[in-house]
């Protein structure tokens, strides 16, 4: 039974539910609702809530841990024999997921398994055709453990469906047997939807710690092949699938650092004046049409931002500065990436910065310009002081999506990891490396795949230390306000 037949199910019965329980409150009171202590969508809303709620949290709960137990008994029957060099069982399940996901779209447009399963080159071929790349021919071992995650997959599904349906109807009877006159289920209602929200508002807490999680694992993996020391203090980045790699991270993290310098050189004074202008200065009809004007830069898609660094601004710094000054021959370069990068993030300075100076108390400005304060002196030591947490937060924002951007620095700054202070030489970021990282090798066996987990999460923690660093301001300059 698929998930989308389970979830169209249950929130039938929820529809039931909301039916029957409504018609339940009313035939109590044979009509009379005055005698009802809620209103009758009340006693519907209850008993629909029961019904679908606790369900769809089983089902999803039940995705979570499902991998966690079917790979544990599929790992089991791996041969530690037909390991490959360099691969771990936990390394190999990875062809064993991407065997199972392969055969599961092959029966899905039609095609009979049964005969693959017992030829592994008959398998290799039909799977790479299939769209599912395989390096080597699957092993005995590794097929064994398909087929048993496969069937263990089937087993689990048919009994989420039976524990999902049993919960949806447990709970449409639970709902209607509370049903009478007397009952609060309005209050229940509140107080139902309460526990809801508080328990969607840990979705984006649960969901850090697992990205965090993620990574983490898959960081401990590469530092058991790879000496941790290396990789934070070598200045060499020469990944060699096979073998021979010298994996330091200092070049890309100077190259990261000193482009999102560039931007945010060229994005906060531009994007602050423009929020000042806006909020302060521009008239209705300006600011109507100039706003949307900057908003609309953030809606460029990034890839459009690369070819204007490629095809426009990458030569004209190299044939009006860089070649003239002999700092350099490229069009690929840190300035080219970290101008138009800053082009780019002008929008998040400018708009959130002017609708927190839009917040500020007009009482402040009042009262600065009634002390005799010129307009000019009061933005500079009244609205923008006022204002400076958020516009910190603004700031924050837009080196965080300096420090991520991807598709700028692949065309604007090339791919050169080197520690360089010249800006019109060639460079890259850590966000660079891990996408050619990930795509040179899919088995995720080798340190030089791995080490894009450790690369994610040197980023991570480099944007955590800049929220740690902007909540330090913020508090220090919030002082003089309180």
């Amino acid at each position: 039974m698929s998930l989308g037949l389970i979830s169209v199910i249950i929130l039938a019965l929820a529809v039931a539910g909301y039916v029957i329980g409504r018609r339940k409150a009313v035939g109590q009171v044979e009509g009379d609702i005055r005698k009802l202590h809620s209103l009758p969508p009340f006693y519907g809303r209850i008993t629909a809530l029961l019904t679908a709620v606790p369900a769809f949290f089983l089902i999803a709960a039940w995705l979570l841990a499902q991998p966690l137990f079917l790979e544990n008994k599929a790992i089991s029957l791996i041969n530690p024999a037909e390991l490959p060099a360099g691969k771990s069982a936990e390394l190999v399940m990875a062809d064993v997921r991407r065997v199972a996901a392969g055969l599961n779209m092959l029966e899905a447009r039609g095609d009979d398994v049964g005969p693959l399963l017992a030829s592994p080159t008959a398998l290799k071929i039909a799977l790479n055709g299939a769209g599912v790349v395989l390096e080597t021919e699957p092993t005995s071992s590794t097929l064994a453990a398909t087929a048993a995650l496969r069937d263990a997959g089937e087993t689990s599904r048919l009994a989420m469906a039976g524990a999902a349906l049993l919960l949806a109807l447990a709970g449409l009877a639970f709902g209607l047997s509370r049903i009478n006159p007397e009952y609060r289920a309005r209050n229940a209602t509140e107080q139902f939807a309460m526990w809801l929200l508080m328990a969607s508002s840990l979705i984006a807490v649960l969901t850090t710690v697992g990205i965090v999680a993620s990574l983490l694992f898959e960081s401990i993996h590469f530092f058991r092949l790879y000496p941790a020391s290396e990789f934070f203090f070598s200045s060499v980045w020469k990944p060699q699938f096979g073998g021979g790699s010298s994996l330091g991270i200092l070049p890309l993290l100077w190259g990261t650092l000193y482009v999102s310098v560039i931007a945010l050189i060229v994005a906060v004074p531009i994007g602050l004046m423009s929020a000042i202008y806006l909020a302060e200065y521009a008239s209705r009809s300006t600011r109507a049409w100039v706003k949307p004007a900057i908003e609309i830069l953030a809606g460029i898609p990034t890839i459009v931002y690369g070819l204007f660094a490629l095809v426009t601004v990458g030569p004209l710094l190299r044939d009006y500065f860089a070649s003239p000054l002999g700092l350099g021959n490229s069009s690929s370069s840190v300035m080219t990436a970290g101008l138009v990068m800053g082009i780019m993030v002008i929008p998040f300075v400018s708009s959130l910065s002017d609708d927190i100076i839009n917040a500020v108390p007009q009482s402040l400005r009042d009262g600065s310009l009634g002390l005799g304060a010129t307009p000019s002196e009061t933005i500079k030591q009244v609205v923008i002081p006022a204002a400076l947490p958020g516009i910190v937060g603004a700031v924050l924002l837009a080196a965080s999506r300096a420090i991520g951007e991807t598709m700028i620095v692949v065309m604007g700054a090339g791919a050169a990891a080197q520690l360089s202070m010249n800006p019109f030489e060639a460079m890259t970021t850590v966000t660079v490396k891990i996408v050619s990282q990930l795509t040179g090798d899919t088995e995720f066996a080798s340190p030089e795949t791995l080490v894009a987990f450790a690369l994610g999460l040197t980023l991570f923690c480099l944007t955590l230390a800049l929220n740690i660093v902007a909540l330090v301001i913020v508090r220090k300059y919030r002082e003089q306000y309180e």
